[in-house]
């Protein structure tokens, strides 16, 4: 279903790497900036017939809708509460292999830099952060580019956010407003270790 809808739309999905990654990563979706990046993302995951998670806000797998959104991957977590989201994310990939969708930027607004929340929970999962974007200028969804966990334990935050920036900047990604993009995902953190 997920590829006629996106031939329909005409986007096309771009492998930049072993479709086998996307079984069980950290799946960093940017840029982030309008609700249509996630509807093409999740098209793009069911072409594929790849397991994908998203954590949301837990009045959408508690309302009425709820079984539709946790059918679709949601995962609902309480936002009022302080949550371990690090050590929640490790168990559930000790339990299950799966995507977990994170947008770094944590709003679809922009933003001076990027959370490091994707970067700890993919160190304590002990899996690879994969990069995924959608280019509305192209219509292209890159999906894929792996960062294995070897080298996320192995290198420092700086290093790994360095090559995530240098990924967008590279292939540059038109975002559907992109106004709220920012490319600079480091802020003024360029130098930070963790």
């Amino acid at each position: 279903m997920g590829k006629i809808l996106l031939k329909l739309m005409g986007w096309k999905v771009v492998l930049q790497g072993d479709e086998n990654s996307l079984n069980r990563c950290i799946l960093v979706v940017a840029p982030h900036t309008h609700n249509m990046e996630y509807i093409l993302g999740n098209l793009a995951y069911w072409s594929l017939k790849k397991p994908l998670k998203i954590i949301i806000k837990d009045a959408h797998t508690k309302s009425w809708y709820g079984g539709l959104v946790k059918g679709l991957g949601g995962i609902g977590i309480d936002r009022s509460q302080k949550n371990d989201l690090v050590n929640f994310v490790a168990k559930q990939f000790a339990k299950d292999d799966f995507s977990l969708v994170i947008t770094p930027e944590g709003t679809r607004s922009w933003v001076p830099k990027w959370r490091k929340g994707f970067y700890h929970m993919a160190l304590a999962a002990k899996v690879p952060i994969v990069l995924a974007a959608g280019d509305f200028k192209r219509k292209i969804i890159y999906l894929g580019y792996t960062i294995p966990y070897e080298r996320i334990a192995s290198a420092t935050f700086a290093e790994i956010m360095t090559e995530i920036q240098e990924y967008y900047i590279k292939n540059d990604i038109v975002p559907k407003v992109p106004a709220n993009w920012n490319p600079n995902i480091m802020g003024n953190d360029s130098e930070s270790k963790d």
